[in-house]
């Protein structure tokens, strides 16, 4: 008798534990703005006014960061000034803040959740107005998303909007995106279906669009010289790319030493003489979700850009590094003061900026230790570095300065908070992205010789949940193959003594990202970290899992031998986590799901085909279910046929290839008009499955992309996940709508 009531004791208290109403609602912990597009005034250096998106010298458009008062610029004159934008439960708005009183306010109104992004924000170089995208871009047959199915079709245009709004309203210029606004300030060039375009910044009722120039291939990467005299772009022309100049004057145009690879990543020298760029051989076999530890090498060249002669300036050693890995930053290389060119390089197997005299000479180390370079940017003056590391933190990002011509990093932040993004004002100024545990991304300020604060504080909603949310611990379990695996663990408030929960093991997209130990600087993983916050609060564990092919901890963790397509060897941290959970005293082994979206959705369905004894259920956001039908949407020159072991071992890599052995339950969400993994991908596992008995649910949201674009989206889908995990290991009453 004692033994039946201990027993139903702790099932009473396992029950109540699981069914206590939570403490907040998905709308509540989804309601804050997220912040994105952080640039700065003037922006960008040398005069070369350009944006995110077109490759400017000076990360993302922005003017680039240093240290708080290094980044003073002689002859820069009038009000500090920064701008970004907010994506306010899909209202998104640009916003701005301005010296003495950095009290952020949005110059644009626009009020509905409707789907339509905003992105590439640039200044004027009067700091006067701010030239804007309206809209995504375009799918594979050229049309723009349309997320809520609008009868007029999707918009991708370009804007501006005056800071001061006695300066006037928000005006469309044109249809198109990429704007770089030229230096003397009176038009904007942007790309329009692969081609240059422009328009007069007046206003006028004449006002046309026209093109500069016309070329063979797709226009990218515009970016202006310092003088306003010559345009540089990209010309893509699917194998190969060159770098072009085209001359305003005379209406001229020449390619930079054009060759048989991929040229691009343009700078201009502060003379507007030289432009930089980068080269990469050329590669016919596909690499993409295959480890790339090496590879012919690449190199940085200098070249004259009357005449396009170039020569080369620096070529990458053969082993670690040879394969170039990017950063975060919009532009690859910075022509800094001193005539050096600052650039991204994995020579010890973690990616590290260099700086390189431009008249020749070896590379130095401007960033050393055992951690990765993410967000970088140049401060106006050309003189410091500003960027964001793992370094000493390999779970978080903060904020580093290094001085352009060497000496060593300067941490500018620390502690439990996560930083990213920053930008520098002509005054000393800092701004940057920041948000931690509890408190979610917004933007930030240290004003020159002035203490940190947010930039809108009054933006984030009273009902955001932040005191009830917990903070993850670390964690760190084995593989089955013994590698180390790094995750983030939230576990329920208020649990029983003694009670087993149900436990979730998440896994983000990509491969190459990372989930950290607070809220994510992507806005769609920034939702996902909202999601794991709201389930713990329903009773879940929850693991987030860092598996092998991500970023953060170095090249031989990303290229990850036989991951993805070429083995799946990231299974064996799913199976690592699930043995981790089944080993905690306060999971029960019985009650184990997953969910991820895009390749977490990968590791979901490959999970549940695999593993149906250890995984219960499964919700998979637009996964990847057969990579041979996935690559050719990354790469269309993709032919199976053409080495067909790789193929062969790109389908067993595949959760298709073991849809025999599924048997749990499982939601599959997608969007119609997804450009990264096709819809036709859930559309044929939901039919394999179907044929086998598995209990099949759904949820499709008509023409929207990968990346949900409609807030109201992201909240159907996760209340329908949340929903269908609780009714399949809690036993909880509901039916599902499909």
């Amino acid at each position: 008798m004692r033994r039946w009531i201990a027993l139903l004791v702790l099932t009473v208290a396992c029950s109540a534990a699981e069914a206590a109403t939570p403490p907040f609602t998905l709308e509540q912990v989804l309601s804050a703005p997220f912040p994105s597009e952080l640039v700065a005034w003037p922006a960008a250096t040398n005069g070369a006014a350009g944006t995110a998106g077109a490759a400017t010298n000076g990360a993302a458009g922005t003017a680039g960061a240093a240290t708080n008062g290094a980044a003073r610029s002689a002859g820069v004159a009038g009000t500090a000034r920064v701008a970004w934008t907010f994506n306010d439960r899909g209202a998104r708005n640009v916003w701005v803040a301005e010296a003495p009183d950095w009290k952020g306010r949005a110059v644009t109104r626009f009020p509905d959740d409707d789907g339509i992004a905003l992105s590439d924000l640039v200044f004027t170089p009067d700091g006067q107005n701010v030239v804007f995208v309206r809209g995504e871009g375009a799918n594979g047959k050229g049309d723009l998303a349309s997320p809520l199915s609008s009868s007029a079709g999707g918009i991708q245009e370009i804007w501006i909007a005056p800071v001061d709004a006695s300066g006037g309203v928000p005006r469309r210029l044109a249809e198109g995106h990429a704007p770089a606004v030229s230096p003397s300030g009176d038009r904007v060039a942007y790309v329009l279906k692969g081609e240059a375009w422009w328009i007069s910044l007046a206003g006028t009722a004449d006002d046309k669009p026209s093109q500069p120039f016309k070329t063979r291939g797709r226009s990218s990467d515009l970016i202006w010289s310092p003088d306003g005299a010559r345009l540089a772009f990209v010309s893509n022309r699917g194998d190969h790319s060159y770098v072009g100049v085209w001359n305003r004057a005379g209406g001229s145009l020449v390619y930079l030493d054009p060759g048989l690879d991929r040229d691009g990543e343009p700078v201009w020298s502060p003379d507007g003489r030289r432009v930089a760029f980068l080269r990469i051989p050329a590669v016919k076999e596909s690499q993409i979700f295959r480890p790339q530890r090496e590879a012919t090498p690449w190199s940085i060249r200098v070249a004259d850009a009357s005449t396009g002669a170039s020569r080369l300036l620096f070529r990458a050693e053969p082993g670690k590094g040879s394969a170039f890995r990017e950063t975060a930053a919009h532009a690859q290389l910075f022509w800094a003061d001193g005539d050096r060119i600052v650039f991204p390089w994995e020579r010890d197997g973690w990616t590290h900026l260099y700086a390189i005299p431009a008249g020749g000479g070896p590379p130095a180390l401007l960033t050393p230790g055992d951690s990765e370079v993410e967000f970088v940017a140049l401060s106006p003056d050309r003189r410091t570095v500003l960027y964001n590391s793992n370094e000493g933190d390999v779970d978080r990002r903060h904020l580093w300065s290094v001085p352009a011509a060497g000496g060593p990093p300067v941490a500018l932040t620390r502690g439990d908070g996560i930083e990213w993004q920053g930008v520098a004002c002509a005054d000393g100024s800092i701004a940057w992205l920041r948000a931690d545990a509890r408190r979610p991304p917004r933007p930030a300020i240290r004003p020159a010789g002035g203490r940190d604060r947010d930039l809108a504080p009054s933006a984030v909603p009273a009902e955001f949940p932040e005191a009830a949310l917990v903070v993850p611990e670390p964690v760190v379990f084995p593989a089955t193959d013994g590698l180390p695996i790094h995750g983030q663990l939230f576990l329920p408030s208020g649990r029983a003594s003694g009670a087993r929960a149900p436990a979730l093991v998440y896994f983000h997209g990509g491969s190459r990202r990372q989930m950290l130990l607070g809220w994510n600087y992507r806005y769609y993983y920034r939702n996902a970290y909202a999601m794991n916050q709201y389930l713990a609060s329903r009773g879940f564990v929850v693991l987030s899992v860092n598996y092998r092919s991500g970023i953060g901890y170095g090249m031989e963790f990303r290229e990850a031998l036989e991951y993805g397509a070429s083995g799946a060897s990231e299974y064996r941290d799913v199976v690592g986590a699930a043995n981790y959970l089944r080993s905690r005293p306060d999971v029960d082994p019985a009650r184990i799901a997953l969910w991820g979206g895009s390749y977490g959705g990968y590791l979901t369905a490959l999970g549940l085909a695999r593993n149906s004894d250890l995984f219960a259920a499964g919700v998979d956001f637009h996964g990847v279910h057969d990579w041979t039908k996935v690559i050719g949407n990354f790469e269309q020159a993709y032919d199976p046929a053409a080495d067909p072991e790789a193929a062969k071992l790109a389908y067993r890599s595949s959760p298709m290839a073991d849809v025999a052995t599924w048997r749990s339950p499982v939601l599959l969400i997608h969007g119609d008009d997804d450009r990264n993994v096709p819809f036709a991908e859930s559309v044929t596992l939901a039919e394999a499955l179907r044929k086998n008995g598995v209990d099949v649910e759904e949820l499709v949201f008509a023409d929207e992309i990968h990346d949900f674009l409609v807030h109201a989206h992201w909240v159907e889908a996760y209340k329908r996940s949340a929903e269908f995990l609780e009714r399949r290991l809690k036993g909880s009453r509901g039916a599902p709508t499909h």
